[in-house]
């Protein structure tokens, strides 16, 4: 800017004259000259998998590689976003980003590099088997390193510096049964199961924060239900009390077959449902029969397009980039402002007291033992006029 500005030499003014002083000449040390102080340079580097060796002659993207690459691209511009909306502020950043091109070998070498190991902070890598290539290769560091998109649960990584800012399944299943303990409050609870081993992901801490929040005062009834079939339930059902379910399937033949005897069901007995996080992303779950199940569903990665900050942000990303933003550019947004701004004010070791409000999620992270930082906050929703809305 101060090449760009025009050069305007000032008025030259003389020096006012005085009469010689009669007092004695005092002579006085000469001013010490302070050097100021410079500016804070957080160092962050960003590991995401651009997959730029897919441009060398003879490779090309393919569909997953390249849907991969977008995931990146739209990461990075959004995490930038931020970055340049710190810097306007005082803030001061160097980013230096590594194409970890979604290869294990690729993520072991960066794990490796000494200009990765001298970073305030790691992003990434995006995907579960990179990250804990890298995790696992990664010794002597004592700086964060940020699992940015996954909610893949920690014990996975077992690195105490791993940060897991997209909420793991576990706390879902803690945040329905804080619901159900402190606002339902029923004498029992069923679990519907379809017989598939990872639904114990969400069952086993559902089941243990029931028993710690309901004090063991809450039964909890379990059914594996084959052809939608709910009949052994039905003697233990209530024709005029709550009859509250538990859903964490998400197999679409099994969700097909047990809603639609649910909805029968619910035409003699009150049915509350809460369903597992990935529904909202089911076209085949209808809105309208969700809502006569009465049904809840948590979620940590929900955006409200209509809220005056978001819509700022996709003003800001238009302009910048000349695109639409996509969630991964709106997480990318959020997860640069909360790190960003740690980093600048020196704050980083104190994260678990630095609760964010943001666009798709809030952060309110607490500490593991062995298994680093995670982020505990869901939101919870309920179907009402054919739409989620959120619980408050």
């Amino acid at each position: 800017m101060a090449a760009c500005s025009p050069k305007v030499r000032p008025a030259y003014v003389p020096p006012k004259t005085e009469p010689p002083s009669q007092k004695p000449v005092v002579k006085s040390e000469p001013a010490k000259v302070t050097k100021p102080v410079a500016p804070k340079v957080s160092n962050i580097s960003l590991l995401l998998p651009f997959e730029l060796d897919r441009l060398a002659p003879g490779a090309a993207y393919t569909s997953e590689t390249l849907r991969e690459a977008e995931i990146a691209l739209n990461y990075y511009q959004g995490f930038k976003l931020a970055l340049d909306s710190l810097t306007g502020k005082g803030y001061n950043f160097k980013v230096s980003v590594y194409d970890t091109r979604d290869q294990n070998s690729q993520a072991h070498s960066l794990a490796i590099n000494p200009a990765i190991k001298n970073s305030d902070l790691i992003v990434g890598p995006v995907f579960p088997d990179g990250l804990k290539t890298f995790s696992g290769t990664y010794s002597n560091g004592k700086q964060p390193i940020v699992s940015p998109l996954s909610a893949a649960a920690p014990a996975n990584y077992k690195n105490p510096n791993l940060v897991t800012i997209m909420t793991p399944l576990e706390y879902h299943a803690w945040g329905v049964a804080k619901y159900i303990s402190e606002q339902v409050k029923p004498q029992k609870v069923f679990v519907l199961k379809s017989g598939y081993s990872q639904e114990n992901d969400y069952i086993i801490p559902f089941r243990k924060a029931i028993d710690s929040l309901g004090k063991k005062k809450i039964k909890i009834v379990y059914l594996t239900v084959i052809h939608g079939q709910m009949g052994p339930l039905i003697p233990q059902l209530s024709a005029s009390g709550k009859n509250v379910f538990v859903v964490p399937a998400t197999d679409q033949h099994f969700l097909s077959v047990t809603l639609r005897g649910l909805d029968s069901l619910s035409a003699t007995y009150p049915v509350t449902l809460f369903g597992h996080p990935n529904w909202v992303k089911f076209s085949f779950l209808k809105p309208e029969l969700l809502q006569r199940l009465n049904t809840y569903i948590t979620s940590s990665d929900h955006i409200d397009y209509k809220a005056p900050g978001t819509l700022n942000f996709i003003s800001n990303y238009r302009a910048a980039y000349h695109t639409e933003p996509n969630d991964f550019a709106i997480k990318g947004f959020d997860e640069g402002l909360y790190f960003g701004e740690l980093l600048g004010t020196d704050s980083l070791k104190n994260i678990t007291q630095a609760d964010f409000t943001g666009m798709h999620n809030n952060f309110h992270l607490v500490k593991k033992p062995g298994l680093g930082y995670i982020n505990t906050h869901v939101f919870l929703f309920k179907y009402a006029n054919f739409e989620l809305k959120k619980v408050e």
